[in-house]
């Protein structure tokens, strides 16, 4: 007989507005106690110093994880130039400094030399491991290793503001980019174009896609709610099927989908080939209910890749 799992099940995305101070699995750990969920994960971490939008997934939304960690994000950031620190944030020591004259021409110049497909070497202090080893680990340990470059898609790098704090330039951005950017590399490698130093002293993610509308709650603002009941805490979920509104819908007959769940393939026209696609069940009082994710297997027939059951 298993074990019986300890919490409630609940299911669905939760758009954090992540603190500054806190790191993305210590916000996932007080915001699943909040809701006493059984299961529940993030999707893609944001540095303790950053704020902003963290999708939090509960249940069997965690099926949907991988297709927010691959989408495209939007942050804002403020860099100071003229110092670099170890951490290349201001949470770190200052290690280097550098004259800094920059202006917005040349700032608006360098930062179209990084739109598209570049190459970025991702910072010591990151979660990526090196044989088993967080880099970060072996970081505070003094200890620096070769990191292999990995490509990324800058969409757009626009300059918002240019200021002056004890001396120092400071210049405010807003960056959509691919997945796996380090707006940390970023703006040491922006800088490194303009013969100086920075680092970053202020980051926010503003969206993930395809949240770029999307209102988050903050901890607080779910605290609150925890303390009246689970009612509250339940109404800021948002369904996991959202989280593929890119992807395309296929309707299924109730025995249609009664075979889908059970793990078969059916047959069914209209599924198109180069991509996966929603699959939804169509109940006899007309409502539609989601399913899960499905493709065309190699016979041409709609195979299940994913099913989310949430009853």
């Amino acid at each position: 007989m298993g074990r019986r799992k300890r919490g409630r099940s609940v299911h669905g995305i939760l758009l954090l507005d992540k603190p500054p101070g806190m790191t993305s699995n210590g916000a996932l750990q007080k915001v699943k106690r909040l809701f006493d969920a059984q299961k529940a994960g993030h999707t893609g971490s944001l540095d303790p110093l950053a704020t902003g939008m963290l999708p939090l997934c509960f249940g069997e939304a965690t099926k949907v994880c991988n297709y927010l960690l691959d989408s495209d994000k939007c942050y804002v950031v403020r860099a100071r130039f003229g110092e670099r620190t170890d951490t290349a944030d201001a949470d770190g020591t200052v290690t280097e400094t550098a004259k800094a004259k920059v202006s917005e021409r040349s700032l608006q110049k360098a930062c179209k030399k990084f739109l598209g497909d570049i190459q970025q070497i991702p910072p010591m202090y990151s979660a990526l491991k090196k044989d088993g080893q967080r880099l970060h680990e072996l970081a505070r340990q003094g200890i620096e290793v070769e990191r292999e470059p990995r490509s990324v898609f800058i969409e757009s790098f626009e300059l918002l503001e240019l200021t002056e704090n004890n001396g120092l330039p400071e210049a405010t951005f807003r960056v959509v980019c691919t997945k796996g950017t380090y707006i940390r590399s970023l703006v040491e490698d922006l800088a490194a174009e303009l013969k100086t130093l920075a680092h970053v002293v202020m980051l926010r993610r503003e969206w993930v896609d395809p949240y770029a509308d999307a209102e988050m709650i903050t901890l607080e603002a779910l605290e609150s709610l925890a303390e009246e009941g689970f009612e509250g805490l339940q109404a800021t979920l948002t369904t996991a099927e959202s989280a593929l509104s890119g992807l395309p819908v296929v309707e299924l007959r109730a025995d249609l989908a009664g075979f889908i769940k059970m793990g078969n393939p059916v047959f069914e026209s209209g599924v198109p080939a180069d991509s996966p696609v929603r699959m939804r069940e169509v109940l006899e009082d007309g409502q539609k209910r989601f399913i899960g994710m499905g493709e065309l297997n190699a016979d041409g027939m709609l195979a299940p890749k994913r099913l989310i059951r949430c009853d």
